[in-house]
């Protein structure tokens, strides 16, 4: 498969943010605010993020300004891929 310029850019830049800059936790939970989460307090740094459509919950740890662990990003993609497959049964 052969990339225009225009792709072949966009497909390294986003390698270079995905694989080089890991995201903030403030990134994630705008993510989560967006697709309709909304969170309820923990304790010390947790929150804990429900949507109405799933049964599951997400909590998070650490301050908006620290980095997200890999495990949390997965873990975001995952809950987000859910709610899609949900939605598009609905």
């Amino acid at each position: 498969m052969e990339y225009t310029l225009y792709e072949s850019e966009r497909v390294i830049g986003l390698l270079v943010r995905y694989w080089t800059m890991p995201r903030k936790i403030r990134e994630l939970k705008a993510m989560l605010r967006k697709a309709g989460f909304f969170p309820r307090p923990g304790k010390g740094s947790h929150t804990i993020w429900e949507h109405p459509d799933l049964d599951d919950d997400f909590t998070f740890s650490g301050g908006d300004g620290d980095d997200a662990k890999p495990y949390q990003e997965k873990n975001v993609r995952e809950l987000l891929r859910k709610l899609k497959e949900v939605r598009s049964e609905q």
